[in-house]
């Protein structure tokens, strides 16, 4: 045979020890994560993670909090991009997951109608009255596929419109309405789809107005930027949308479960009634992959028209038992808990706290958002000295910035957060909805630390801003 040689086998893995035991394959290997994901996985994640000092090494978690082999503790301000809405390893959630694992039950069976998906699709309906239905699917992208398939069979109109920056998803049809180029390149051809400024009524009507629109797809805040849309906007949206016989889905799959002070977002706006809503990330309880779509009867018998097409849509793993489980205790704490009051009263303060430091820090022009939903958005500074600075940053990449500030928070204060979206000048944050004072003055002390030396001039914040300039330009 001819053509290359094969390369180089990699170090063989160590023979395992007889019989699987969990506890002594991390205790053997749990040292090897970067070197693993490095081998095997996206070679990216941990080059990127070593390049911005974030690769710790986490064995434990709580709550709001993790710890390192330390015994160091860090704050969780991401939740794991909203995952993690009530925090890690929720002792109710935690019991849920364990007591359908001990039932033993007959999971999967394909073939009969387990009680859990219906009481959990009757707990999420109880918070949207108007709607009928539920499908169950494993994530938030899984969600969107769901209400685009639903939109397009039941309108019998293939295009789909979506708000510039908007983000959907990953799969293929809910990339198709992700709003960012980014994401898109690379992977055409997609769906019919079209982007319409958020917020742009006329716009959107001159879309409707070619009669192929099956439905506009819209975030009510959005997670890039945390972007909200105007007063009014849902609610003038859904008009046209019905006066064209168009659909509205809700994409909540960050925003919903009371993440913003309100069961759902879009509730903060009086009259608005979206045709199908997108559910996932925080319905897990951090434990088991579960998204849902919600939508009205009409569309789920236009899809499901006879019994010849009872599997036209399906997930092979959706409804399971611990999924299920898992989305009825999160809905028990939510409610139990006030935690979508929690969420309204320290989001609020946390807001109100930032925007006291706008007008002390030149690098910081705003602070928005709802519940604990939050963006921190950085801009360019007044003085000579500063704006010098900014414009190094700004010439090598958008986003520099923003990326200098959450690094000390990590490495220095141990506080994680993230930028909310690639070349933006925003840190976001999304913490579990169950901190409260405590949380929001450790991120405050840490966070005025962080601006204080920013602004000062000099210390290691700027000298990891240069780092940051030659890897960008190295990168080009």
């Amino acid at each position: 045979m001819t053509g290359q040689p094969p390369d180089p086998p990699g170090p063989p893995a160590p023979p395992p020890a007889p019989g699987f035991d969990l506890a002594r394959l991390l205790a053997e290997r749990g040292g090897e994560g970067y070197e693993l994901h490095t081998r095997h996985l996206n070679h990216q994640l941990p080059r990127m993670l070593r390049t911005i000092g974030f690769d710790k090494v986490y064995v434990r978690a709580e709550g709001a909090h993790f710890w390192d082999a330390e015994g160091n503790d860090y704050l969780d301000m991401l939740s794991g991009f909203g995952v993690m809405g009530l925090g890690r390893h929720h002792p109710v959630v935690r019991k849920a997951v364990h007591d359908a694992l001990d039932a033993s039950l007959a999971d999967l069976t394909r073939f009969d109608c387990p009680p859990l998906p219906g009481l959990l699709a009757e707990r999420l309906l109880a918070h949207s009255p108007h709607l009928d239905r539920v499908f169950f699917s494993n994530s938030g992208t899984e969600a969107v596929e769901t209400a685009l398939k639903f939109a397009r069979r039941a309108t019998g109109r293939p295009r789909v419109l979506h708000c510039d920056h908007a983000f959907h998803g990953l799969t293929t049809g809910s990339l198709s309405v992700n709003g960012e180029s980014c994401f898109r390149d690379g992977f055409a051809p997609l769906l019919p789809d079209t982007a319409v400024p958020l917020g742009d009524l006329g716009a959107l009507e001159r879309e409707l107005r070619r009669g192929d629109v099956a439905a506009l797809i819209v975030e009510p805040i959005q997670g890039k930027g945390v972007l909200e849309s105007p007063p009014g906007y849902l609610g003038s949206a859904q008009e046209l949308l019905r006066r064209h016989r168009a659909l509205l889905i809700a994409d909540e799959v960050q925003t919903g479960l009371g993440r913003t002070g309100d069961f759902w977002a879009h509730r903060r706006e009086p009259g608005v009634e979206p045709d199908l809503i997108c559910v996932a990330k925080a319905l897990s309880g951090g434990y088991v992959p579960v998204g849902a779509t919600l939508g009205r009867e009409w569309i789920f018998r236009e899809v499901y028209s006879s019994m010849d097409r009872v599997l036209i849509h399906s997930a092979s793993f959706g409804a399971n038992a611990q999924a299920m489980a898992a989305g009825l205790a999160v809905l028990s704490v939510i409610e139990d808990e006030g935690l979508v009051a929690n969420a309204r009263a320290t989001g609020e303060l946390l807001r109100t706290r930032l925007a006291e430091l706008v007008g002390r820090y030149e690098f910081l022009r705003e602070v928005r958002g709802r519940g604990l939903m939050t963006g921190i958005e950085f801009g360019r500074p007044d003085s000579l000295r500063l704006r010098t600075r900014w414009a190094m940053l700004q010439a090598a990449r958008k986003g520099l910035f923003a990326q200098m500030v959450v690094v000390p928070l990590l490495t220095r204060h141990r506080i994680l957060t993230q930028v909310s979206g690639d070349r933006l000048e925003v840190i976001k944050l999304i913490p579990p909805l169950t901190i409260g004072e405590p949380e929001v003055d450790r991120f405050l002390t840490a966070f005025t630390a962080v601006m204080e030396e920013a602004h000062a001039g000099g210390g290691l914040i700027w000298d990891f801003g240069r780092t940051l300039v030659g890897q960008a330009v190295a990168h080009r």
